[in-house]
């Protein structure tokens, strides 16, 4: 999915440092513990090995990068800065300027990974002070010394169309092209050169310390299940546990420390919210998710039409699933307890890690040997951290680190089908991020509704492997109901989300929401979503606090609906057609954030402005509950 699953990276289109907390040449995905989990496994998990980035917290390397980052971006800019233009008016002005960015991206790459390992190091212990105070000293001193950065990009969004264009031609500089025609798409936005320093050096302090603020309190929280104290991840997992006590008991714990805590996540939210419409109102922004829309290249059209789409699909997905399962369950309605509880009557047994390994790697190198071996390597040189850990980032993600290195994932295995799925959702950002890494640092950088292609790709490949192996009918039932509740957690459960920030974004321009009001928009979306088959008891309207995303990356969550949307639609046109479609396919991944989502689906004959791609994507689900429907017993 945006660093995420504690969230201690940002997504920043242009420069992979972002000083409010992290560092990336891609988005990092992230998967919230509702879309990513599911006892814990008795054989021993991978443990990631950071070395290759920095031996550990003590490594003198780190000082020194710190301090060559800091010397490199003071002298380009005395080289640089207020030059830009003399430079684009001479005769080798491409040649100078190709020569510009190619120093300014081995910069960005240099402070990516400090960066990156500042943000691996928190995200596997955000409870530990030493931890937190080693990332928070790095995103200081970055902070201070990317502030000498800041000028390039702005100087180079006021040159003139003719003379940029001209510039290009130069091949030094027409490498960059892609990036150069994104960052002026930024030009509208942009402010004055005061202003965006006040921006960049107050982001830390200011939301980024809010962010950590979250993160570090969703760590410490602990949960009452009888008569255990339990830590956010393995309570949400009980929601899924065969007895239907232990989830309710999990449920109504997750209730009530939520309710305990909820004035300060309501700070937090609005906060972060009134931080957001200070930074829109001052850039220009007309929508509160404009902002997202434009990082992420797609146009505001374009997600208006998959969200009403999606929307107007609740009942025939979602409404109807839930109805289907109740039935299962033998009652009218489900509790929100129950949402992603197993079915009933059906032995459940843990997977262990090498089985989801083989499970994964199998389902890869069938679609395609290549990117198999990409997602080997993973494996086989400790780039996966799986445990669960006292005061381990929940959920899941994949963090691309720098090209000059490669990504690492984190996981909260714990041996249900669902762990499967998110180890093959993670490895296909992975992939991704592998591919696109030799795009180089300003241009591999992927917009999210893009990024997560990879991911629900690599789930869909391993879902239709299990799924061609199931030996009853049964079996296939399990799955099909599996695959169902991911795909309406991903589609409806996401847009619900993003409806659900609107809501608060838009409100919150008027003045400082309650906590009582923020949980009836919450439970607005959640009722107009889930259907008249959840019943969203009291306790549920507390259940907005623990979602990352409305904290770190604000209207992110679309994406994950878009890129599950577009991997139906891809799945559909390989079905038909598999010759040479998985060169295709790896080579759009390859291409990283040097084309339009319009130029990458071209060669598969898709069009996401065209209302019936939506429709495609929403009809493969349709089709499974169909499947689900039909089956003897259902």
């Amino acid at each position: 999915m945006a660093l995420k699953a504690g969230a201690v990276a940002r997504y920043d289109r242009h420069s992979r440092f972002d000083a409010s907390g992290g560092a990336m040449f891609g988005p990092v995905s992230f998967l919230t513990p509702d879309a990513a989990t599911a006892s814990a496994p008795a054989t021993p998990l991978p443990e990631w090995n950071l070395a290759d980035l920095y031996a550990g917290m003590d490594d003198p390397r780190i000082a020194t990068d710190l301090a060559e980052a800091d010397a490199l971006s003071k002298a380009f800019e005395a080289d640089y800065k207020g030059k830009l233009a003399d430079i684009a008016a001479a005769a080798d002005a491409g040649a100078q300027l190709g020569a510009a960015v190619k120093r300014y991206e081995a910069i960005d790459d240099l402070m990516g990974r400090v960066a990156s390992f500042g943000s691996l190091v928190y995200a596997g212990d955000t409870a530990d002070p030493a931890r937190a105070k080693f990332f928070s000293d790095i995103q200081e001193k970055l902070t201070d010394s990317s502030t000498h950065l800041l000028f390039f990009t702005l100087e180079m969004n006021r040159l003139e169309d003719a003379q940029v264009e001209a510039a290009l031609k130069d091949a030094a500089f027409g490498h960059y092209r892609p990036w150069v025609e994104d960052l002026r798409k930024d030009k509208p936005y942009q402010l004055e050169d005061r202003v965006e320093q006040l921006f960049h050096e107050k982001s830390s302090p200011a939301r980024g310390a809010w962010g950590r603020l979250f993160d570090e309190t969703m760590s410490s929280l602990r949960f009452s299940v009888d008569g255990k104290e339990l830590a956010i991840e393995p309570t949400l997992n009980l929601m899924q546990d065969p007895n239907e006590a232990v989830r309710k008991a999990a449920g109504q714990a997750l209730a009530q420390t939520f309710s305990e805590n909820l004035r300060l996540f309501s700070l937090i939210t609005n906060t972060l919210a009134k931080d957001k419409e200070i930074s829109d109102r001052w850039r220009g922004f007309e929508d509160v998710a404009d902002s997202r829309h434009l990082a992420n290249r797609v146009e505001r059209e374009v997600v208006d039409a998959m969200v009403a789409s999606i929307r107007e699909a609740f009942p025939r997905l979602s409404h109807r699933y839930y109805a289907l399962k109740a039935k299962w369950f033998g009652k009218e309605k489900l509790e929100f307890w129950d949402r992603n509880a197993p079915l009933p009557k059906v032995d459940t047994r843990d997977i262990g890690w090498d089985e989801a390994r083989d499970t994964v790697l199998g389902a890869y190198s069938t679609f395609s040997p290549r990117m198999a071996d990409i997602a080997r390597v993973f494996f086989d040189k400790n780039w996966i951290d799986a445990p669960v850990r006292p005061g381990k980032s929940p959920g899941a993600f994949a963090h691309p680190t720098v090209p000059s290195a490669h990504p690492y994932v984190l996981l909260n295995y714990q041996g249900k089908p669902r762990d499967v799925m998110t180890l093959a959702h993670e490895l296909g950002h992975g992939v991704h991020q592998v591919l696109a890494g030799r795009q180089g640092a300003l241009m591999a950088p992927t917009p999210l509704t893009l990024a997560e292609t990879a991911s629900v790709f690599g789930e869909m490949l391993t879902f239709r492997r299990l799924l061609a192996a199931a030996e009853t009918p049964q079996a296939r039932k399990i799955m099909l109901a599996q695959k169902v509740e991911d795909m309406i957690n991903t589609v409806v459960r996401q847009t619900a989300f993003y409806t659900f920030e609107r809501k608060v974004h838009t409100e919150r321009r008027q003045g400082e929401i309650t906590a009582e009001r923020i949980g009836e928009l919450w439970m607005d979306v959640q009722t107009e979503s889930l259907g008249p088959a959840i019943n969203l008891s009291a306790g549920y309207e507390t259940f907005w606090t623990y979602i990352p995303h409305f904290i770190h990356s604000p209207f992110y969550v679309y994406a994950y609906a878009f890129g599950d949307c577009l991997v139906n639609s891809l799945y559909a046109v390989y079905q038909k057609a598999s010759d040479g479609f998985a060169e295709r396919y790896l080579e759009m991944l390859a291409a990283g954030g040097t084309k339009h989502h319009s130029e990458l689906l071209a060669p598969f004959g898709l069009d996401a402005r065209d209302p019936a791609f939506w429709q495609t994507g929403l009809g493969l689900i349709e089709s499974m509950i169909t499947e689900l429907e039909q089956m003897e017993g259902a």
